[in-house]
Formats: C-alpha cells, sequence, structure tokens
C-alpha cells in the first residue's frame, strides 16, 4: 500500500495571500533598496546600525538581512518563521543607548522604531509591485497590510500604533519624515547611499544592480532626496519611467527564475513536492 504523503507546511499565510503575491516578485529587491535609505535617514535606526558595524563589517548581508527576515516570515513553515522572529527579536534587545549624533535614545525593540523599519518596506514594496507588475485595488492593498501585521506583531511591533489601512501606514511614513529633525544625514546614511550605489553585491545581482539603485534613489519622496542630496531632473524622471514601463512589459515573458525571488520558488516546490525541504537551504537570492 502506498504511504499517504504528508501536506506541507505551508506557513503562515500560503500561496493565496496578498503576502505571497507581492513579495514572491524579483522586484523586492528595488523595494528594499528603497526601504533601507529610508530606515538609515532615521537617525535612531542609524545608530542602532552603527552599534552593530553591520554596514562596516558585512555590507551586504546587513543590506539583505531585512529581506531575508520577510521572505522567512513569508515563504517559511510555521516553526522556520517563528525561529527567525525570536533570532532577531534577541539581537534586538540588546541594541540601544544614545545617539551620537541627535543626542535621542535609540531602542532597537522601542515600538515606533520598529514601526518604521516595517512601514518603510511595506510602502516600498507595494509601491514598486504597481510600478512592475500591475496596480492594486485598495481591497487588496489593505489585505496586504493585514496580513503584513501579523508579521510586525511577531518582530514585537505594537498593533495599537498601526494604522488602520495601507494608506494611512503610508501617510504616517511622510507625516513622521516632515518634522523637524526626523531625519537626518548621518555617517551611516552615507554610508548606505555608498553601498547602494555601488558596495560589494554578489556576481549574479551585479549586472541589474545599478539599475536597482537608479530606481531606488530616484523614487524616494522629497524629503529623503534632500537627506542624500539627490536633485530632480526631467531626463532623469524620463529614464527611470521609460525603464520601469519596459520591465512591466517584458515581465510576463520572463522564466520564474528572472521574475520569482528564490525563496517563493522554493516555497511553491516545498508545498507541491517536498514538504521536508528547510527554508534555510534554499533561501539566498
Amino acid at each position: 500500500m502506498k504511504k499517504k504523503r504528508l501536506a506541507a507546511d505551508p506557513g503562515y499565510f500560503g500561496p493565496q495571500s496578498m503576502m505571497w503575491q507581492v513579495n514572491k516578485e524579483i522586484t523586492v529587491l528595488f523595494g528594499g533598496a528603497r526601504a533601507l535609505l529610508m530606515h538609515a535617514a532615521h537617525p535612531l535606526i542609524a545608530a542602532g546600525a552603527r552599534q552593530t558595524s553591520f554596514y562596516q563589517r558585512d555590507p551586504w548581508k546587513r543590506l539583505i538581512r531585512t529581506l531575508s527576515l520577510q521572505n522567512s516570515l513569508t515563504f517559511g513553515t510555521k516553526q522556520e518563521a517563528d525561529e527567525s522572529a525570536n533570532r532577531i527579536n534577541k539581537l534586538h534587545e540588546v541594541i540601544k543607548g544614545k545617539d551620537e549624533v541627535s543626542g535621542g535614545i535609540y531602542d532597537a525593540l522601542d515600538h515606533e522604531q520598529l514601526l518604521w523599519v516595517h512601514a518603510c518596506l511595506q510602502i516600498s514594496s507595494i509601491y514598486f509591485y504597481e510600478l512592475t507588475v500591475k496596480k492594486l485595488t485598495d481591497e487588496e492593498k489593505n489585505q496586504y497590510h493585514i496580513e503584513n501585521i501579523k508579521a510586525a506583531e511577531m518582530c514585537l511591533v505594537d498593533r495599537s500604533i498601526i494604522p488602520e489601512t495601507h494608506d494611512g501606514l503610508k501617510e504616517w511614513v511622510m507625516q513622521k519624515s516632515r518634522q523637524k529633525d526626523y531625519l537626518m544625514t548621518t555617517d551611516v546614511a552615507e554610508d548606505v547611499k555608498d553601498i547602494i550605489a555601488g558596495g560589494p553585491v554578489p556576481a549574479h545581482i551585479k549586472p541589474v544592480w545599478p539599475f536597482i539603485a537608479f530606481t531606488a534613489f530616484n523614487t524616494l519622496p522629497s524629503e529623503f532626496k534632500k537627506i542624500y542630496g539627490i536633485n530632480e531632473s526631467k531626463t532623469k524622471n524620463l529614464i527611470l519611467a521609460f525603464n520601469l514601463k519596459l520591465l512591466k512589459i517584458t515581465r510576463p515573458f520572463l522564466p520564474p527564475f528572472f521574475r520569482l525571488i528564490a525563496p517563493a520558488r522554493w516555497a511553491k516546490q516545498r508545498i507541491k513536492n517536498e514538504p521536508n525541504l528547510k527554508f534555510k537551504d534554499k533561501a539566498k537570492f
């Protein structure tokens, strides 16, 4: 008698979720690069990064850590998602102190600072999905928002301070960014700028990285462009619009290897064929 194969754990969200739909796209790299520029413009987030020295020791690892966490929470099994969240929460326990630049207190478990990191990644992910894949309805964006609240809570963001809608979250970021001295140019912000502009990225990403970097810088809201000294120009806007339009048109014709990130391809394989695959074995860009 043939042994019945156990069903694979789809994780906290599963293939029908908006989290899978949005986060599986390779253009998550665009959103990740943009989000990291937004993170580093916040002096207290920058202070935490300065304490860990990640940018100096392994800039690429620091660059993708946030995306790796998102991928584990989205595409991993429930056990793997829990382990990833617990690991980052444990790391955050020791990241605290007084910022030497702004004079403020940074704490990686501070709810507002956690929400800033979460919000910048979410709004950047949705932004690039709509630019390169398709427009989403308000209902779809809010469904993504609701699902992503689960991921935020796993990383100890206080549910009570999260806006109720995706647009509300976006507006929260913009309101904060307009406050005096909420954003600052720091040594960490300059390091991140240099890394994204031309830092040590893996060989298989190098051919497309200049376009990712150009896009990340030039789609930043104006408040962030001021921090990084990015000037607006009609020429840059035309180049950006043309290339993003071209990417959107050609995307449906690309094979999954070039269109979907590796963790998403792996998760689909796990659910359909090999339920015992481990996320850590395949979660590489």
